[in-house]
């Protein structure tokens, strides 16, 4: 009998993500270090704080990026909806959370023109039913506070679980994550933040030695959020023969896998042989 594993593009086994809310304007500063570096990542804005937050000088906080410039700001990576005005979810009545994400995400689809398919909780508020929501309007996943300090794929992703927040041993579990060499697993690396917390806690160095130890290498696969879900869901659909002899791929996207040590792709919408 084969032995067939998922394997990230490329036949890779090590995939990072990094996700940071707020929109603020010191996330201008953190592309630039993740498109240096290879790195690519997914920004929670709220969409009805975008230009009127502004009114007011924030030192604490510095500028939200303005509507004007969010198309060329993110380029290349994903934004992705973070409630329209940053409520404590969890003790919000549900028609009014409902629509803070709704109007969330037709607010941000206005800006950037494409569909915002993923989410963080404002505050790290949520609840059993605003999970249960959040399909219903077009959500397919959404980011939590707590952190696993591990490298494994989410078990829910309504409850998504980070590694780590950048200041919590971000260093030593880069290190330990470049070091894992057993191919037989997946390993997924999830960094999240607040890109003007560097700003805040003077430590911007802490988050280039990071971008410098991990980024650009050969055996990491660079995602935003959704390009990891859509990439599992894309695996999921691959259809084999009983005899695992084939295998059918009905999804657009291309997908790795392992069949005995050896690597195949598997275009979308193609058949390809195993034996």
């Amino acid at each position: 009998m084969k032995t067939i594993y998922i394997c990230f593009p490329g036949g890779k086994f090590k995939a990072l993500t990094m996700s940071y809310d707020d929109g603020r304007e010191a996330d201008k500063r953190l592309i630039k270090l993740f498109n240096k570096h290879g790195i690519k990542g997914t920004f929670h804005l709220n969409a009805g704080l975008i230009d009127i937050d502004n009114q007011v000088p924030n030192d604490k906080y510095g500028y939200r990026i303005p509507r004007g410039e969010i198309v060329d700001v993110y380029t290349g990576h994903e934004v992705s909806a973070h409630t329209m005005t940053h409520p404590t979810v969890a003790r919000c009545p549900m028609p009014h959370v409902v629509n803070e994400v709704v109007e969330d995400r037709r607010g941000l689809e206005e800006i950037v023109r494409y569909p915002v398919r993923g989410m963080s909780y404002p505050n790290g508020s949520y609840s059993e039913e605003i999970k249960n929501m959040l399909p219903h309007v077009g959500i397919e996943y959404s980011r939590v506070v707590e952190e696993t300090r591990s490298f494994e794929l989410p078990t829910d992703l309504y409850e998504w679980k980070a590694t780590c927040h950048h200041n919590n041993g971000l260093l030593e579990l880069t290190d330990e994550f470049i070091e894992l060499n057993r191919s037989q697993l997946l390993y997924l690396f999830y960094v999240w933040g607040h890109s003007y917390e560097f700003n805040r806690d003077d430590n911007w160095e802490l988050i280039e030695e990071f971008c410098e130890k991990i980024g650009n290498r050969d055996d990491i696969w660079y995602a935003t959020n959704i390009e990891i879900v859509d990439y599992m869901n894309a695996f999921k659909n691959l259809r084999f023969s009983m005899d695992s002899s084939f295998v059918y791929n009905p999804s657009i996207q291309t997908v790795w896998i392992s069949v005995n040590g050896e690597i195949y792709e598997i275009k979308g919408g193609e058949q390809v042989d195993l034996t």
